[in-house]
């Protein structure tokens, strides 16, 4: 059975959010022997052309109107941001949702068997009561905003996608060809969606829990102090790193530590360092052949256990199951590719 999948348009959406998911769709042809498959329908207010945020315009399809009159198995909602610079004078990224946009949507929605936004199109669900009540994911940066705008949507910056029931959201931009190869997963089973993943030149196809963070890529504090307790902690993840410990580092008291990590950084001291440890096992895992006993030692978690249970609410999954996935290259026993 050919599903159809309608793409909503509009001014300013992001290029990439649109022409991400028609590419792993169009792909499932070339991995199957019948025409079953997607078809992919791009729909805005007229048949105007859409001028996208990277300046490409693309030609809708048919009108919002017209897609109202076909039997959708999905809508697939993009997202639009603009920079803005707050009282503070930090330039930070918003998330857009024309209220034009939400009611199409919102009707769209009515008559459809699944919803899906990728990357900050959330906040166009969320803005049509579509999240109301449902736990959801959208772009980092965003994640703030989408959960003071709308308090029933339980949010989670996390993952790179989130499926509750029939609505399903994404995270980053690149996240859109993850939750694609989801729904493909989903529609056609597992091996049609892994050979995708590998069309894609893609490793494998990541799973829901997979996070869209990386140590790294967390904000960046404002003061010294806290940067430089940052460097401390990822050179020296085989101490103990306890809250005191890190306080007699920095030279404060331990309800101070933990107060400028909460403010500076969004979580508590022992949170950060869990997170620290994590991001050094997946690299290690990804680039090595080291048991999970030494991984475990050398990144500070001290037992296999202890690993175990912190992938497990980090990442959703287990480190063996990690390396299965995310294996970057054959490894011999120096841990050298």
């Amino acid at each position: 059975m050919e599903r159809l999948i309608v793409i909503v348009l509009f001014d300013g959406v992001d290029l990439l959010d649109v022409t991400g998911p028609p590419e792993v769709f169009a792909l499932l042809r070339r991995e199957t022997d019948d025409a079953a498959g997607y078809r992919v329908l791009l729909a805005a207010e007229t048949m105007d052309p859409v001028t996208t945020s990277a300046g490409v315009r693309i030609l809708p399809d048919v009108t919002f109107d017209e897609a109202a009159t076909r039997p959708a198995d999905t809508i697939l909602v993009p997202g639009s941001v603009e920079v803005r610079t707050d009282a503070d004078g930090q330039r930070r990224v918003h998330a857009l949702a024309d209220p034009a946009v939400v009611d199409r949507v919102r009707a769209l929605a009515a008559r459809a068997r699944r919803v899906t936004s990728v990357c900050v199109g959330a906040h166009i669900l969320a803005a049509a009561g579509l999240l109301d009540g449902k736990r959801a994911t959208t772009h980092w940066s965003t994640a703030r905003q989408l959960a003071a705008e709308h308090p029933l949507v339980e949010v989670d910056a996390d993952p790179i996608f989130i499926r509750e029931g029939d609505v399903w959201t994404g995270a980053g931009i690149s996240a859109c060809l993850d939750l694609s190869l989801a729904l493909v997963a989903e529609d056609f089973g597992e091996n049609v969606a892994l050979r995708v993943a590998r069309q894609l030149v893609m490793y494998l196809k990541r799973p829901s829990g997979q996070s869209q963070f990386s140590v790294p890529l967390e904000p960046v504090s404002t003061t010294r102090r806290v940067e430089d307790l940052r460097h401390h902690i990822t050179r020296h993840l085989t101490d103990p790193l306890t809250v005191d410990d890190l306080a007699a580092y920095a030279n404060v008291s331990s309800r101070q530590l933990t107060r400028i990590f909460k403010d500076e950084l969004g979580m508590t001291p022992g949170v950060y360092v869990e997170a620290a440890r994590v991001e050094r096992a997946r690299a290690t895992l990804e680039t090595t052949d080291d048991t999970l006993e030494r991984i475990a030692s050398t990144c500070g978690f001290g037992t296999t256990d202890t690993l175990i249970r912190a992938f497990r609410r980090r990442l959703d999954t287990t480190p063996t199951e990690y390396r299965h996935r995310f294996r970057t290259a054959a490894t011999g026993a120096s841990g050298r590719p």
